[in-house]
């Protein structure tokens, strides 16, 4: 039987490629829903080519106009519109897997009711696990939910790992998740002030969506993988590691305790751990092109400069705070990369942002999600408060 799927931000870099490797393979996937916010041209074109039963969009102006759209296509799609319909589409049961990869806070809702219905979730939001953290692990084993990351890094440490958990403490010493740099590697930390959201967003390896870049260009994408990393893989987080490796062919490393160090390697196309996480334990073809060791000059590796990368090593201070400061983190730093996206936040104010909410904002063990949700509107609230201090300074 086909594998029944649900995407969750299909309009998105993680969501098309998704659907370009689903594509590949018409007699195994079949898609059963797709979610987007505003997007409402892409969205109709997914309709057209992938028939799904549900369409979901962020608001009811967006979900009107494209039910409009899908009538007088004449195509069969049912429209139905956010928050709420997410949950449904990701937990109904006749989906075999869901592929989150909405972006932000607004996916922990779908992600924890596809896991709580025991779906096989492929994982790209990582503030599922940067907000949800226990709660969302929690959820996963008492649903009995097949949790696959889909972060090329975490792909890369999941298929590196023993295929026995269990093992995992007496036999993994250390995991080293590898960064590009992004852009601004080695520009000089006094000039970041007029950095553009143009410059930020330009990745040197990946087509990101604009928010993913300018966490890429900060590394602010790397501390929400570090504390990822450690919810997935149970670590301690001194146990989690990053270093800079510019090419980004290998995509991250186990350290064993015997000093042996395994990597997965491969060409910086998310369709690859896309395709892993597909058809995992199988193997299928992704669409990427073949890693062509003749033609690579070489592989460097660089420290990850905490005077360059501050915001890095928050997700170190964040993980050994009291529970719920991830939740904090993610907000304000949400918070602070709309506000530099819109110009109204120079860029290397980002991290005084992050850093003031922080210290401003004190968690008192969040237990439901909707602990962790007002906990996220409050972190919102303190963060939007630093924007325009700093914007009137």
């Amino acid at each position: 039987m086909k594998q029944r799927l649900t995407v969750l931000g299909s309009t998105g870099s993680i969501g098309t490629s998704t659907l370009d490797v689903v594509a590949r393979h018409p007699q195994r996937f079949e898609v059963f829903a797709l979610s987007a916010a505003t997007q409402v041209d892409a969205m109709l074109a997914q309709c057209a080519q992938f028939q799904p039963r549900y369409a979901v969009m962020a608001s009811a102006p967006h979900a009107q106009l494209l039910a409009e759209k899908i009538k007088a296509n004449g195509l069969q799609t049912h429209v139905l519109q956010a928050p709420k319909a997410l949950e449904l589409i990701a937990s109904h049961p006749e989906v075999d897997a869901v592929m989150g990869a909405i972006v932000g806070a607004a996916g922990l809702a779908p992600c924890l009711a596809a896991a709580r219905a025991g779906k096989r979730l492929l994982l790209a939001n990582k503030e599922a696990l940067v907000v949800g953290g226990a709660l969302f692990m929690q959820t996963v084993q008492e649903g009995g939910c097949t949790l696959l990351p889909i972060d090329s890094e975490h792909s890369a440490i999941f298929q590196c790992l023993p295929e026995d958990p269990g093992t995992w403490a007496q036999r993994v010493d250390s995991i080293l998740l590898t960064a590009s740099g992004g852009p601004f590697r080695q520009r000089d930390p006094a000039t970041l002030a007029a950095i553009t959201p143009d410059q930020a967003c330009a990745h040197p390896n990946f087509a990101m969506g604009r928010k993913i870049s300018v966490d890429s260009a900060t590394m602010m994408n790397k501390a929400l993988e570090v504390i990822e990393a450690r919810w997935l893989f149970n670590l301690a987080p001194e146990q989690i590691k990053v270093v800079i490796h510019p090419q980004q062919i290998i995509h991250s490393m186990v350290q064993f305790k015997d000093a042996s160090v395994l990597a997965q390697l491969g060409t910086p196309d998310m369709r690859v751990p896309i395709a892993c996480g597909l058809a995992w334990p199988e193997r299928i073809d992704s669409g990427a092109a073949v890693l062509d060791f003749s033609s690579l000059l070489g592989l460097a590796f660089e420290e990850a400069d905490a005077a360059r990368f501050p915001g890095l090593h928050l997700s170190w201070q964040a993980l050994r705070a009291p529970e719920g400061t991830t939740t904090v983190l993610n907000a304000a730093n949400e918070v602070a990369v709309d506000a530099f996206l819109s110009r109204q936040l120079r860029f290397d104010h980002i991290h005084r942002v992050n850093l003031a909410t922080l210290e401003a904002v004190s968690p008192q063990q969040p237990a439901t999600l909707d602990d962790l949700l007002a906990l996220d509107a409050q972190a919102r609230r303190a963060a939007q408060a630093v924007v325009v201090r700093l914007a009137a300074a």
